[in-house]
């Protein structure tokens, strides 16, 4: 099915709490006019950083008020969910981007379904390498990581990397991080180029590699089992290319270097299907087993860092109060999850406390708190959504006219576009609605 409507976007001053960053930034703005499309932008939608002359110089025409923004778009491009004064701005047939995550607030999506508006959650992107232009999830978790890991060494009261000094030498801190995503790969790549050492630890069996590639420890019940119980006889010769293999191997064909399969089992093919039971995930046994592990090196921590999230459903418990006590005193957790809920049992979104001696920390909403940056990668992700959502007519060298084009075949199109026709289309908004209005029904009666 095939919709086809003009394009007018509009950039409206986002009016969350805490919010600064902007959806569009002038060196879009100037992309977006080249392909035929109109932009107005709010003034002081780009706080002070992305000035309403530099919006003008790109081509966008500036409003005064928010309500002529939405009156004149076809497409609106927001950061965060609107609120109820903007939702009665918008009108039937229009179409909104936005981080949304319906199932935390299907409200706010169903009001939208139920004024025609089309919806478009920045959440619900595919996780897909077409797509990956377009996630703005992963751009702002990399920075949301990186944030975190420098909040968390400014918060301890000790250095993080191993110094040696006249009065003697400092050991490096050591760091534990929870979710082994974009953040979590990214608070490790921070805290190992700062000099920690560093472990983490995820329940996806996936992620091990990842981890280890960027310098960190994986926490593996394992790997400690494991360990010394290898037969001296059974050491792992590499191999090594001579000759003519060697010759062209040091020119960059780096087939050359590979050994003969009849000679040398290379990692990864040891046995046909070995790796099955990774793929399917680790046992209950082995993760029992993890968990025991962790209780027992968290002691040694100085930083505890958590990144682990699900989209539209509140952040698992990887830190109890039991865990935070055994910790040492002066040591830091910073909890990623915090508006999610939480991954330690004692975070409060948006707080500091303490307990016993340890430091707990609620940050919310890291990417506003780097808005230059997260500004500039969030627009470059819109820009990409708006091109695959619309497409530009051009004949004989006239002047481009963009169209909205809404092909819900395409797998980027029918799983971000959350709302359409009148109807929300995401089945966890659905059903967080229909739990948020058994709720209501059942505190009525």
């Amino acid at each position: 099915m095939y919709i086809i409507l003009p394009v007018k976007i509009g950039v409206p001053k986002e009016v969350a709490e805490g919010e600064s960053r902007v959806a569009i930034v002038p060196e879009t703005v100037g992309k977006l006019v080249k392909n035929g499309f109109t932009v107005g932008v709010e003034s002081g939608a780009g706080r002070d950083y992305n000035l309403d002359e530099a919006y003008k110089e790109a081509g966008a025409a500036i409003v005064e008020e928010a309500a002529d923004i939405y009156g004149d778009a076809d497409i609106i491009i927001k950061v965060s969910h609107p609120s109820d004064e903007e939702i009665g701005h918008m009108k039937e047939g229009q179409t909104l981007i936005c981080f949304l995550n319906g199932p935390t607030h299907p409200e706010v999506v169903k009001k939208l379904a139920d004024a025609g508006v089309t919806v478009f959650s920045n959440e619900a992107i595919p996780r897909t390498s077409v797509a990956q232009a377009m996630d703005a999830l992963s751009s702002m978790g990399s920075i949301a990581g990186y944030k975190t890991a420098i909040i968390a060494a400014d918060t301890l009261g000790k250095y993080v990397p191993m110094l040696s000094t006249a009065a003697g030498t400092t050991k490096a801190a050591k760091v534990m991080v929870f979710g082994i995503a974009v953040a979590g790969l990214q608070a490790i790549a921070i805290m190992n180029r700062l000099g920690a050492e560093v472990f983490a630890y995820d329940i996806r069996p996936e992620t091990k590699d990842q981890a280890q590639s960027l310098g960190a420890t994986f926490l593996d019940s394992e790997d400690v089992e494991e360990d010394g119980e290898e037969d001296e006889n059974d050491e792992f010769v590499e191999y090594e290319p001579e000759g003519f293999n060697k010759f062209m191997s040091s020119l960059g064909f780096y087939s050359f270097s590979e050994p003969p399969r009849d000679e040398y089992i290379v990692e990864g093919e040891e046995e046909e299907g070995e790796g099955d039971e990774e793929d399917e995930g680790w046992s209950k046994e082995k993760l029992d087993a993890d968990q025991d592990l962790i209780r027992e090196r968290l002691p040694e921590m100085d930083i505890v860092i958590t990144t682990a999230l699900v989209p539209g459903r509140k952040a698992p418990v990887l830190v109890d109060k039991a865990m935070v006590e055994s910790m040492k005193p002066g040591s830091v957790v910073v909890d990623l999850a915090a508006e999610s809920g939480g991954n330690c049992e004692l975070t409060e979104a948006g707080e500091t406390i303490e307990h016993e001696q340890v430091e707990i920390l609620g940050p919310v909403n890291l990417p506003s708190e780097m808005p230059i940056h997260a500004s500039q990668l969030l627009s470059r992700n819109m820009l990409n959504l708006i091109n695959h959502i619309t497409e530009v007519e051009s004949e004989d060298g006239e002047e481009k006219k963009p169209k909205l084009n809404l092909d819900f075949e395409d797998e980027i199109i029918a799983n971000t576009c959350i709302a359409h026709g009148g109807e929300i289309r995401h089945e966890p908004t659905k059903e967080a609605l229909s739990e948020s209005s058994g709720s209501s029904e059942s505190e009525a009666s």
